[in-house]
């Protein structure tokens, strides 16, 4: 029993972890992700291959369950309703990984699928006129590097997208949006400073630039995107050559000629149709394709952290968060959601996930929204 121990320990001692960010627990995603980097804990791709589940937030039972059903054992459940005990959290569930189970008599049973996740292929017309299955497929709310709490029903052809329809998660009522702090408490007449306001836009636009890099494949530059992104949030002023990293990382990526053969010409969303949707922001001054959304958050990134330490007051007139204008009729998320079914029909399954990631539209925004005009599809 003393060797099998020490293998089990040996063999858990840096557990995969998959990570389930839900609605209106952004500051708690954000601070589990930091910690299992600090501890070197690889993050897992799908629950097949995590031993450690790491819920971020206290709502959408049934989807963590059935994730939870999936990871195969030895396994271990973190639940992270705050960010004031993460670390203990987490070390909890290190220590029940790492103590040998019992043995058992019999066999485990193997996770099974949900038979609804079976879903059956029927027939429709393709764009060429031809009768090809159709597979009606709901991806999210639980996917890698994927917009929290984000549903997008699609019937597929082969990995075409024929037709789409979002939805999302409940967001719990009262979320105040985590990437709209500065620009919410100025509209709600406190005083800010554009510094504080540079540094939250700095680090919205990092933390949206490393789910990009890592759906496109690119994961040592989304790695020190988040760092970089972290970096911002703990410390006002940041440390000596932080803003030369910042611009490293910049200029690499916005040089990459492999990330514009991979984004250019996808999902188009011309001004004109911008601002018909409603659409503001980053997405509205790209005025073209994926590639192009992503040079504004670059090129945002390298103007804010430069203002880091600009004392001036924010006004009310500055309301235009990471994602676009807060003082309209509605959240800047919400007619990004409107402009994803017309981007995303037509294009392959690898290319739809380069498409959201480059609106990376904020769930926590609709909180504030009525329902009727939160839902979608």
């Amino acid at each position: 029993m003393g060797l099998r121990a020490a293998l089990w320990r040996t063999a858990l001692a840096r557990p995969a972890a998959l990570l389930v960010p839900l609605p209106g627990a952004t500051a708690v995603r954000l601070a589990a992700e930091a910690e299992l980097r600090r501890r070197g804990w690889p993050l897992a791709e799908t629950p097949a291959a995590a031993n450690l589940l790491v819920v971020a937030g206290s709502t959408a039972d049934e989807v963590v369950e059935t994730v939870w059903r999936q990871l195969p054992r030895p396994r271990a459940r973190v639940d992270l309703p705050g960010t004031a005990d993460v670390t203990p959290r987490l070390d909890s569930a290190a220590a029940r990984l790492a103590s040998p189970p019992e043995p058992r008599r019999g066999r485990d049973t193997p996770p099974q699928p949900d038979a609804a996740d079976l879903p059956m292929a029927d027939r429709a017309d393709d764009r060429d006129g031809l009768r090809l299955d159709q597979l009606h497929v709901p991806f999210g709310p639980v996917l890698p590097d994927w917009p929290c709490g984000l549903v997008l029903d699609t019937a597929l052809q082969g990995d075409v997208i024929q037709e789409v329809e979002t939805g999302h998660l409940p967001v719990p009522a009262g979320t105040a949006p985590y990437w709209n702090a500065p620009w919410l408490r100025v509209l709600r007449g406190e005083d800010v400073t554009r510094g504080e306001a540079a540094r939250c836009r700095c680090a919205a636009h990092l933390d949206s630039l490393g789910r990009f890099l890592a759906v496109a494949g690119w994961r040592d530059a989304a790695a020190r995107a988040r760092r970089l992104r972290d970096a911002a949030l703990a410390d006002g002023t940041a440390s000596d050559g932080y803003d030369g990293e910042v611009l490293r990382l910049v200029r690499r990526v916005s040089r990459s000629r492999t990330l514009r053969w991979l984004t250019a010409g996808l999902g188009p969303l011309p001004a004109g149709r911008a601002r018909r949707l409603g659409v503001t922001g980053p997405a509205l001054a790209a005025d073209g394709d994926v590639h192009d959304r992503v040079r504004v958050w670059l090129a945002d990134v390298a103007e804010a952290v430069g203002g880091f330490g600009d004392r001036t007051p924010l006004t009310r007139g500055d309301a235009d968060g990471p994602r676009g204008r807060l003082d309209g009729e509605r959240p800047p998320s919400a007619a990004l959601l409107d402009a994803l079914p017309e981007l995303l029909t037509g294009a392959e399954f690898g290319a739809a996930r380069l498409i959201v990631a480059s609106l990376d539209p904020d769930l926590d925004e609709l909180a504030a929204v009525p329902a009727r005009e939160a839902s979608h599809g």
